[in-house]
């Protein structure tokens, strides 16, 4: 949510934020007139009390028609403040859609433009997997295999029967490839641990209000399932109950708040029809690693890229061959100021697939949630928010494909190997 404060004062950094984003400036006019609207609501509702208690003050030592004139306007006063009152219940609802409606303010540098706007800052090319970067056969030297016919193989992927119990974009990991995914989350988690983030398991149903204030009922409530008879959302990151967490708290920030979530998450992947439809790269169910940061605005930036490494040492650990990008300000989603990519190179077809997303949502989450600290002077202020993927099922897509050997088989990486019972090659059944 808007911070007031930088509405009021310097509303035109908003409309730059909004130009940025390529989104309409008119709600940042619409913001500012609610706000006004609602200062001048409690503005009449407070002189109303006023009188109302200055009335009861004078009520005493009144008598004869002075005492009949306070009590008629006593109960002209009366009937003034309920509908004052009324008012300023109705402003502040609208003050908060128009808030609600605008989305966070873009960091300093941020590239401009959409999704085919982001700047890469570097690729990672670990020793062997360069080998199949380029035109995928020739690059390879041999005939490459996608992942899911490298996972039919290893008897670690069964699309058939995920489709036939649940439908298209569903899947069972089986075998090897639940080993894989288990042991992919187990070496994420124990680098989390060795930074001093506490793991946590997360709920994967949440109320309305931890859906919305994290910025997820907005452009992209198409996305998520929500259960009807209950009111409940399934989530589609753990981001979202790690965000609530903390709601209505105020927490002592002297240093970070680290959380890694595991949970399972839900897509509906509205619009996607025809897109990414091949094995197991656009599902509607896969399971996730987060990691969720709490800390002070000023300290944000840091924690930021503090997130950032943390994705890259993973990606290190595994061998896979990525490249950092910097999200442009019109892709970023709501809630984020700025977002940092990790993309993997995807050998069967040629190009960079997302892995891993870290995002500074500085108070935006925070405000809506009333997620606090105490400063210096003991005084509460709002918090700041960050999150970045630790893992997901979709890494095993990259893994796959990088690690494949001439006859089908995968290679582990020897950070995997203690994860997987020791091996060192997974061969195909």
């Amino acid at each position: 949510m808007i911070d007031l404060r930088l509405l009021r004062t310097d509303p035109e950094a908003v409309r730059a934020s909004q130009r940025l984003r390529g989104e309409s400036e008119s709600a940042v006019d619409e913001a500012v007139r609610a706000d006004e609207a609602r200062r001048a609501a409690v503005g009449r509702f407070e002189a109303l009390r006023a009188e109302q208690k200055q009335l009861g003050k004078q009520m005493p030592k009144a008598g004869g028609e002075e005492k009949a004139a306070l009590l008629r306007r006593t109960k002209e006063l009366s009937a003034e403040v309920k509908t004052a009152e009324a008012a300023v219940n109705d402003a502040e609802q609208a003050l908060r859609r128009a808030q609600f409606a605008i989305p966070n303010v873009v960091a300093e540098g941020v590239p401009p433009g959409g999704e085919d706007d982001y700047v890469v800052l570097r690729e990672v090319l670990p020793t062997g997997c360069d080998r199949l970067l380029g035109a995928p056969d020739q690059a390879a030297g041999f005939r490459l295999r996608d992942h899911l016919e490298l996972g039919e193989l290893l008897g670690a992927i069964d699309m058939e029967r995920g489709a036939k119990v649940s439908g298209s974009r569903f899947y069972f990991l089986t075998g090897v490839g639940a080993l894989l995914q288990f042991g992919l989350f187990q070496l994420a988690l124990a680098q989390a641990v060795e930074n001093g983030i506490t793991p946590i398991i997360t709920p994967s149903l949440v109320k309305p209000e931890a859906m919305e204030g994290t910025g997820f009922l907005g452009a992209h409530a198409g996305e998520v399932y929500r259960l009807e008879a209950d009111d409940l959302y399934l989530v589609g990151t753990s981001e979202v109950p790690l965000a609530g967490y903390h709601a209505g708290e105020i927490l002592q920030l002297d240093t970070p708040a680290r959380y890694a979530g595991s949970s399972s998450c839900y897509r509906r992947e509205a619009g996607s029809y025809g897109k990414d439809t091949r094995g197991i790269i656009r599902v509607h169910q896969f399971d996730k690693i987060e990691m969720f940061s709490f800390c002070r605005p000023e300290d944000a930036a840091d924690e930021h890229q503090r997130l950032l490494a943390w994705e890259e040492e993973m990606l290190a650990k595994v061998e896979l061959p990525y490249r950092v990008i910097d999200t442009a300000a019109g892709d970023l989603g709501s809630s984020a100021a700025r977002k940092y990519d990790c993309e993997a190179w995807l050998p069967s077809q040629g190009r960079w697939l997302e892995l891993t997303s870290t995002s500074n949502c500085t108070t935006f989450q925070a405000r809506r949630l009333n997620i606090r600290y105490r400063d210096a002077d003991g005084k509460p202020q709002t918090a700041a928010t960050l999150n970045g993927t630790l893992a997901t099922t979709r890494w095993l897509v990259p893994f796959l494909e990088n690690h494949q050997q001439p006859d089908g088989s995968v290679r582990v990486p020897k950070a995997l190997q203690p994860y997987l019972g020791g091996r060192d090659v997974l061969e195909p059944k």
